[in-house]
């Protein structure tokens, strides 16, 4: 099976001693995040979990501890863009991040490896052009490390309405314009461009419009087949057809604080839960309660050991 890190907060970049140490006792304890006191334990041992899968835009205090998920396939998304602290106060300088996703792709391998440009905004001072200059300059700083960028738009969430309330979407000519110059970028630089729940309006120009979180993104990095059970996938606008599987982290959390953070209600709620962390708690925030119903999930490995002629 999948574990998902990273689509409710940024466990690498501030919880990564919590997940070392969730690794070795073998399980972690997951709150739904609708109603609180329904708890899931997850068994986070090689013989159920295939893969671990990260979104980060900080890898760095991870690194230290990539001995210890020697025994996991592993798939990393690392969010790169060229925004300021006005929009991204607690991420590190591009450049820094840069380095760490090189360094990193010199463990688990280039087919482990996608870079994320997004969300993509339009506005004075983020204008198409200096979005188009920027992510050459960054995909050929990228380039060999690796074979995809998955982009995507900003999409307007009440949260982001909320908390960036200036932005807007982006229009369709804008869309294309940005879309076609970073696939022929990508191409220059031997990467892929793959649109996150974007339809399929850049297909024509080139991009992969498949998905980003794929079957075939997780095959490919474990350089094996998987035999995943039929589920509902992620249906984000309809136009999602990643495999997004189990995430034990926290929505709420995540200390970057973007502007556009879907995942976090504000910055006062993420301080107070953040405060709550303990890394030797099975939960990533706060502890067990008497009230809690804890369910056991069924697991098992995706791999299909199957032998095939091709």
């Amino acid at each position: 099976m999948i574990i998902q890190t990273g689509m409710r907060t940024d466990i690498p970049a501030f919880y990564s001693k919590w997940l070392l140490n969730r690794i070795k006792e073998g399980f972690v304890l997951v709150r739904n995040p609708y109603n609180p006191i329904q708890v899931t334990r997850y068994r986070l041992t090689p013989d159920v979990v295939d893969l671990i899968a990260f979104c980060t835009k900080n890898p760095a205090p991870m690194l230290p501890y990539m001995d210890a998920l020697k025994a996991y396939g592993q798939y990393w998304f690392i969010t790169i863009t060229p925004y300021g602290k006005d929009i991204e106060p607690n991420v590190p300088d591009k450049e820094t991040v840069m380095e760490d996703f090189k360094r990193l792709s010199g463990i688990v391998g280039v087919d482990s490896m996608g870079w994320r440009y997004d969300p993509i905004f339009i506005d004075e001072k983020h204008s198409v052009k200096w979005h188009i200059s920027e992510f050459e300059k960054m995909a050929e700083n990228l380039s060999g490390y690796t074979k995809s960028c998955v982009i995507s738009f900003i999409d307007i969430y009440k949260k982001v309405e909320r908390n960036f309330p200036n932005v807007g979407e982006v229009s369709k000519a804008d869309r294309i314009a940005i879309g076609k110059a970073f696939i022929r970028i990508g191409f220059k630089y031997g990467m892929t461009i793959k649109p996150c729940a974007e339809g399929d309006e850049l297909a024509a120009y080139g991009a992969d419009c498949s998905g980003c979180m794929t079957v075939n993104t997780f095959e490919t990095a474990l350089h094996a087949y998987l035999d995943v059970p039929k589920r509902k996938n992620n249906q984000r606008n309809g136009q999602c057809a990643c495999l997004l599987g189990v995430d034990i982290g926290t929505y709420d959390t995540c200390g970057h604080l973007c502007k556009y953070c879907y995942a976090n209600e504000n910055a006062v709620l993420v301080k107070e839960n953040m405060r709550k962390h303990d890394p030797m708690s099975p939960f990533l925030i706060g502890k067990s309660m008497p009230e809690n119903v804890i369910h056991e999930a069924q697991q098992k490995s995706w791999i299909d050991r199957q032998l095939r002629l091709f």
